[in-house]
């Protein structure tokens, strides 16, 4: 059955963690689990959570700290967090402060004691209402051409744009500070070209994938491309009709060259 999305969940009572683990795979979602802080962020950042439960977790002040810390992350900004603070009797010890509360930003607050299966709907509601976005880097030294794939990209519900580059040095700084999903890559720039960039990309933010688009689409590029590490390959004269099927392709990991690349 297929998956219906990935779930942290952030919490350092075992029994709670495994309870609520497995009503979450019993309805058919994947479910990794963190103790403390800073495993969390190891994990969100390895498994890119789809949401994320945050539960109590010691000392006091990290649950605020990591909620800060998933908010201000480009990754997981628009990530849906379900917080479950400590039971009353438990909160000065290990729940949330007034003052954190105020600043919380979660999309829903709950308290222990409380059942898995009474948290399962609301992940459901959680995970519907958040349409999670493909982030998208364009590079290319062409402001003509930035901007005509920003008008495409920005009338797809699930793509956004979240940063332009000028230059393969452009686009390394920027996807080291943006984080994006997928960085549409030009070969000929100035400063740094776009295989340059690729390779250092792919050595630097692993988890980002690169979508070679080039005027130039004879095998040589071709090859040099997937040799630099990019997922896909895309002619500029075929970018209207590929573009977007070649975003969401390589996103997912996967290969994705043009029907004529051979």
């Amino acid at each position: 059955m297929e998956s219906k999305g990935r779930i942290l969940i952030v919490d350092n009572e075992p029994d709670f963690v495994l309870a609520l683990q497995t009503t979450l795979e019993a309805s058919s979602y994947q479910v990794v689990a963190a103790s403390n802080r800073n495993q969390a962020e190891a994990v969100a950042r390895r498994q890119r959570p789809d949401l994320v439960v945050l539960g109590t977790i010691m000392p006091r002040g990290d649950a605020f700290l990591l909620h800060q810390w998933l908010k201000k992350t480009p990754w997981f900004s628009d990530v849906p967090i379900l917080v479950i603070n400590a039971p009353p009797e438990k909160q000065l010890i290990c729940g949330w402060r007034r003052e954190e509360g105020m600043q919380c930003d979660a999309d829903l607050f709950l308290a222990k004691p409380i059942e898995p299966a009474a948290i399962v709907p609301w992940i459901e509601k959680l995970l519907d209402k958040a349409t999670k976005k493909i982030r998208v880097l364009v590079a290319d030294d062409h402001t003509v051409v930035r901007d005509g794939i920003r008008a495409v990209l920005t009338l797809q519900r699930d793509l956004e744009v979240v940063g332009e580059a000028v230059n393969g040095r452009d686009a390394l700084e920027k996807t080291i500070q943006l984080l994006p999903d997928v960085v549409l890559m030009d070969i000929v720039m100035p400063v740094m070209n776009g295989l340059d960039a690729t390779r250092q990309i792919c050595k630097e933010c692993q988890q980002v994938k690169v979508l070679i688009l080039s005027q130039y689409d004879d095998e040589e590029n071709i090859l040099a491309s997937t040799q630099a590490g990019a997922l896909g390959f895309i002619p500029k004269t075929a970018v209207s009709s590929q573009l977007l099927d070649g975003i969401r392709t390589v996103s997912q990991g996967k290969r994705f060259m043009h029907a004529t690349a051979g």
